[in-house]
């Protein structure tokens, strides 16, 4: 077994060890639990990145190029944006939200399982690493966005019909909620603007055209309108609270069916091998 799988294994079997962790720390209602998790969650990053990193040496460019690659990428930004926010708002809830998308997505990866090839020579480009990186953080901004969205609807449907579950006396207020909403939004979306304009200058170098309409470009630019129609109302229309949520969770729908329905139900240059 190489080194690479047995580190990847490694990884998936601590997240979903992590996700243990904070179910518990939401049903038992003990926060020893949740910063327990924390931890191991922060050990299953580094066992992750260790993927990433050996993955580089091996194929010696960024280890994006196929579905295996991008879902390992993928759950990677995401429990990495995940710490990040974690630090300034310590709420191990949404760990129990946030790390099962993160297995789901190390589990196919793992199932899509393939070996290091050599690389299409449109990727041969210092464009690549940029727009990737960009791209697939804007998606994790986004990715918490809807976390926190789903945590907001759940909780004020909590308060509407006064059925108090567990789960509402683990939950942030409404307004730290929405505030974590416009965080995402605030960071997600300069990054996604920013990864589709490097990409756009990207595909100007490898085929002489800015856009070319390629179904996966046509929606990413809807999900960009989108988000961007969000930033706009919460800015200049005072969009807050449930608007908010519904229209970061119809973004988020999008956005999954852009990284991954696009490639398999629409024909595009952008499918993953």
């Amino acid at each position: 077994m190489s080194v690479n799988i047995l580190l990847f294994k490694l990884a998936l079997m601590v997240y979903l060890g992590a996700t243990i962790l904070y179910l518990c720390d939401i049903i038992f209602r003990r926060f020893d639990v949740g910063r327990f998790a924390r931890w191991v969650l922060i050990g299953g990053f580094l066992a992750h990145t260790g993927v990433l990193v050996v993955r580089f040496i091996e194929a010696g460019h960024t280890p994006v190029t196929n579905l295996h690659e991008s879902l390992s990428f993928s759950a990677w930004t995401l429990v990495g944006t995940f710490l990040l926010f974690d630090t300034r708002y310590r709420l191990p809830v949404l760990g129990a939200f946030i790390t099962p998308l993160a297995v789901i997505l190390m589990f196919f990866g793992g199932a899509t399982f393939t070996r290091v090839a050599e690389i299409d020579p449109v990727l041969q480009s210092w464009w690549f690493p940029v727009h990737v990186v960009l791209a697939f953080l804007g998606n994790a901004m986004f990715t918490m966005a809807f976390a926190v969205s789903v945590m907001y609807l759940l909780q004020e449907r909590m308060l509407k019909n006064k059925k108090l579950s567990g789960l509402f006396y683990r939950l942030p207020s409404l307004s730290t909620l929405d505030g974590i909403n416009y965080k995402c939004l605030t960071f997600g979306f300069p990054l996604m603007t920013m990864g589709i304009i490097s990409g756009a200058v990207w595909a100007n170098s490898a085929w002489g055209g800015y856009w070319r309409w390629d179904p996966k470009e046509t929606w990413s630019l809807i999900v960009w309108f989108i988000y961007a129609a969000l930033l706009h109302g919460r800015l200049t229309a005072g969009w807050r609270g449930r608007r908010a949520a519904i229209f970061s969770i119809i973004g988020f729908l999008c956005l999954l069916f852009s990284y991954l329905g696009v490639s398999y139900l629409l024909p595009t240059e952008h499918r993953f091998k």
